[in-house]
């Protein structure tokens, strides 16, 4: 019961010790409680991340790049709230609420260069500032610089395209339409995805209605991209699912001179290529699936463009993606569509095709861990800038392992708990700042390694790489 004659204040001026008891294999014990007024940082990790991005010349871009006019001579510059969302995001924040919470942390700010993080409601009028024209000038500059640091390759990269359902349940917001997704007709947004596949770096991102057709506007954000990549980038092969199988995607892959590998829809024309000739097919070397090309007898296909089909035996490969054939019992069948040429086997094509699923984890990852599914304001516009702000925030956790030559890549989550969420003193005496973590000796060696390879001069190197994490 509360004592009606305590002094209130005398509860936050006294130091209070409480004792919380607790069980072990050895009887109860209690852990004594108290509390202090030293500056503690619970993301102390994040001022490696914050280094990087000052470093690596993110935030000098992203300032310049902002397309927001400051007007009140008290307002504060665009790019903290910019960073403020960036931050929250790679501490793992999944809405706005969640990235003002950093508030309480005493360091982040000054981990990123900003004289504090944004509250929610200043978050949520920076973004409702963005409109179309600004989202393609500014993240059109951003996912270039993005890419800008990757090394030319001879075979080029490979751009692979995909499109995801993110689900809103309430669904007033602009652009939130009932869609097809895998938990039924559901209300959200239908955004594109593009990724080069070899550094596993999102190269552009735009939302669309949720009723959206998955090739809707494929061809013009591959235009979009194409125009924006760094001059030593160059796209050697596009993949892309069966949702982009559409006459008009593949001409305009080939009217531009790419190479494609894109699965066929499985309709009745193409069913009827699938048959038992067994001297048709060829083994992939994995068992229970072979591949064969077929001869397609439509006569206005271009010169070049290329039918293939692959057949996984159930029996061995229960699990196996496809379609069932009624006339072809026990297999599941696939179709890709390609211009190749005829020197590259259907084996090979096949492989070729299959690294592209990895797309889908950077999807997920997107979705799970970057809370890509989350961000959701009123305004079309203003979600389109948060999410790609949130493909940056993702580009930019994998850079920063590309600078370190980390020999094993890892995900947002495992960054996070290993690096980003490290307990640390932090204080601040004749101008300087330190930040004191507590680490064990062989993580206290691993960690100066870390930092010693963030602050190099040096290009990263293989032969530099870091072990990833002490066990």
């Amino acid at each position: 019961m509360q004592n009606k004659n305590a002094n209130p204040s005398l509860h936050t001026e006294t130091h209070q010790t409480v004792h919380l008891e607790v069980r072990s294999a050895g009887g109860s014990k209690s852990i004594a409680i108290g509390f202090t007024d030293q500056k503690v940082s619970s993301h102390g990790g994040l001022a490696l991340m914050g280094s990087f991005i000052h470093r690596s010349g993110f935030a000098q871009r992203l300032a310049k790049a902002l397309p927001h006019q400051v007007t009140s001579p008290n307002a504060r510059p665009p790019v903290e709230h910019g960073l403020s969302f960036v931050a929250g995001v790679l501490a793992g924040a999944e809405k706005f609420s969640q990235v003002a919470l950093l508030r309480a942390d005493p360091a982040v700010p000054e981990f990123f260069g900003i004289k504090a993080i944004s509250s929610q409601p200043t978050l949520s009028r920076f973004f409702d500032r963005f409109e179309q024209f600004s989202n393609l000038h500014l993240f059109n500059d951003l996912f270039r610089w993005s890419l800008q640091k990757l090394n030319s390759r001879k075979e080029g990269y490979t751009l692979d395209l995909d499109s995801t359902p993110i689900i809103h349940e309430d669904g007033h917001q602009e652009g939130v339409r009932p869609g097809y997704t895998p938990r039924g007709l559901k209300p959200g947004h239908h955004p594109l995805v593009a990724a080069l596949a070899e550094p596993k770096l999102i190269a552009g991102f735009w939302l669309r209605s949720g009723n959206a057709h998955t090739a809707n506007n494929a061809g013009a954000l591959l235009d979009n991209i194409l125009r924006h990549l760094p001059s030593q980038i160059r796209v050697g092969l596009v993949r892309a699912d069966a949702g982009f199988s559409s006459e008009e995607f593949l001409c305009d892959l080939e009217a531009r001179g790419l190479k494609y590998i894109v699965v066929a829809q499985l309709k009745r024309d193409i069913q009827k290529l699938c048959r038992h000739d067994d001297t048709s097919w060829q083994s992939t070397g994995v068992e229970g699936i072979d591949v064969c090309e077929v001869d397609w007898p439509q006569k206005d296909w271009p010169a070049g463009r290329r039918l293939l089909v692959v057949r996984q035996k159930l029996s061995v490969r229960p699990d196996a993606k496809g379609k069932v054939l009624l006339e072809v019992p026990g297999y599941q069948f696939q179709a890709f569509l390609t211009n190749l040429p005829r020197s590259v086997p259907p084996l090979e094509v096949w492989r070729t095709y299959n690294p592209r699923a990895d797309i889908e984890n950077r999807i997920k990852e997107l979705a799970h861990q970057f809370g890509l599914k989350s961000f959701c304001c009123q305004n079309f516009w203003a979600t389109e800038a948060a999410c790609s702000l949130v493909c940056l925030a993702y580009n930019l956790s994998v850079l920063f392992q590309h600078r370190l030559c980390l020999t094993k890549e890892v995900e947002g989550q495992t960054l996070r708990w290993q690096i980003f969420h490290r307990a640390a003193i932090f204080s601040r005496a004749q101008g300087r700042s330190t930040l004191k973590f507590y680490l064990p000796g062989k993580w206290r060696a691993w960690w100066l390694q870390i930092i010693e390879k963030l602050c190099s001069t040096l290009p990263s190197v293989n032969c530099n790489s870091v072990e990833f994490l002490p066990t």
